[in-house]
């Protein structure tokens, strides 16, 4: 078996740099506890849904704690869609987009809303509203057509 030898010498050469690039970079780093700490620290916070208290969601807000209002609703989570049309979604105040859906009935209607229809998911983008606040929500929507 041939070696090679300039080769090798590559190798070598190339080992000795990268760890010489290595041994000076951490040497010129400050190795104190709070310039560690500093740098491993998280560069962001991730919280999952209900983990952080809000103004609105405290015991002293001005706010019913009943069921939020279709308004509410709408404005809340129905609005990219129905508001632009995105997906096909009949806009708000369109009477010529909500006549098929309001011909099959009121019932379809709503259950089309709970569970969802087409590029629409199951209750909009509220997972958390109840039944009836998607009842009043669409009701908001429909309301003078």
């Amino acid at each position: 078996m041939e070696f090679n030898v300039n080769l090798i010498k590559r190798i070598a050469l190339l080992a000795g740099l990268t760890m010489s690039v290595f041994s000076a970079s951490s040497s010129a780093q400050d190795l104190s506890e709070a310039a560690i700490a500093e740098r491993i620290a998280p560069v962001g916070n991730v919280y999952l849904d209900g983990e952080i208290t809000t103004v609105s969601q405290s015991s002293d807000s001005t706010e019913p704690a009943g069921p939020r209002s279709g308004e509410k609703i709408y404005n809340t989570y129905c609005v990219a869609c129905h508001g632009t049309g995105a997906a096909g979604a009949p806009v708000k105040g369109d009477a010529a987009a909500w006549q098929p859906r309001l011909a099959q009935g009121s019932e379809t209607l709503l259950k089309h809303a709970i569970q969802g229809v087409n590029a629409m998911p199951a209750k909009g983008t509220c997972s958390d509203c109840s039944d009836e606040e998607i009842a009043s929500a669409v009701a908001f929507l429909t309301k003078g057509l």
